[in-house]
Parts: structure tokens; sequence; C-alpha cells
């Protein structure tokens, strides 16, 4: 288990070094059988230690000292319906928040797997640490590895958290091309 923590740990600190997250947003989990490893509440993931992060079973009940993310919830009930699904990421990674501030969709672009829809799945605005949003979540992740929380953040969902990791790294990269695009053409509409 301190294996799986220490990667909690380093995977916390690569995405706040990326700037996928800021401040003390953002959280990570690990899922080992019946027990979540979860990044805790109002802590910047820039500098954790082994005793930050905090254990809780699949009721939420809190088996170690600590106080798990706010979101805790959000992430049990992923686990609770999607069994395959061993990691989460979720950031607010400024390109990809800014799409879900938008009116606009993040395209789905190849890099990973199979495009099976045109654009990255969505839910409309709950407020974070709520039951709402962590139901609406949990649904609206479907089968897919990937969802944007409008006005929030985004979701990302593996078998392995550097699977996760690597993905939250390519959404905000292709909402970053996407944000370029859109800058571009509407440069060239303005000639």
């Amino acid at each position: 288990m301190n294996k799986n923590i220490s990667e909690i740990i380093d995977v916390s600190n690569e995405i706040y070094d990326k700037g996928l997250v800021s401040g003390k947003a953002g959280n990570i989990s690990a899922r080992f059988g019946d027990v979540v490893a979860i990044t805790p509440t109002m802590t910047s993931l820039s500098n954790l230690d082994e005793e930050d992060i905090v254990l809780v079973d699949m009721d939420g009940n809190v088996l170690t000292k600590g106080k798990p993310s706010s979101e805790v919830n959000m992430h049990l009930e992923i686990y609770k319906k999607r069994p395959d699904v061993k990691a989460i990421v979720h950031t607010h990674s400024p390109y990809a928040t800014g799409f879900a501030f938008s009116n606009k969709k993040l395209k789905r672009l190849e890099g990973f797997g199979e495009i099976k829809t045109p654009y990255l799945s969505d839910i409309e605005y709950e407020k974070p640490g709520t039951d709402e949003l962590a139901r609406s979540a949990s649904e609206g992740i479907g089968d897919e590895d990937v969802l944007i929380l409008k006005n929030h953040g985004v979701i990302c969902v593996s078998d392995s958290l550097k699977e996760a990791m690597l993905l939250a790294v390519f959404v905000e990269e292709t909402a970053k091309t996407q944000f370029i695009t859109l800058m571009l053409n509407s440069a060239e509409d303005s000639d």
C-alpha cells in the first residue's frame, strides 16, 4: 500500500507542476479492493506527505487520520458504478476548465484510444462536494474515460494513476490546441 500512496504523491506533484491544478484545488484517488486512498481536503497537491493521504472504505468511512477531499463521494460513486476504474484524477486545468465555463464543447482527438463520440462528455454544474455532483458525475461518466464538469473542471479515470494523469495532460493539451484554433479562426474572420 505504501508504494501506491507514494504514487498518489508523485502524481499529485506532477499535475501541480504541470499547472493542471493550483492552490488547494483538485484531488486524486486510487482504489485498492474495498479501500480508496484519496488526497486530503484543503491541502495543496504540491507538497503532500504519506501521512496526508486519507484511506476510506467504499461507504466513505475514514480509516486513517485526516479529512478526505470534499469530493470523496464523487470518487466513491464513480468507483461503485465502474469496477474497471482504479484511479481518478480531478483537475481544474486552465484551458479545459475554460471550455467547461464556455458554451464550446471539447472535441475528442486521437491520441487516447478509439474516438467513439465527437466530443468529450459533460454534465451540468452541481455544487462541488455535494451528493448531487457525486450522482451526476457517476452517471455522466458512463463508460467514458473523461468527463467535463460544467463551470468546474475535469475528471479523468483509468485502471492506473499514471494513465489517468497522462489522460488529464492530454485533455489539457487538446483544450489548448482547440483554444488556439478558435482564436486563429476568429482572427481570420475579422480580416
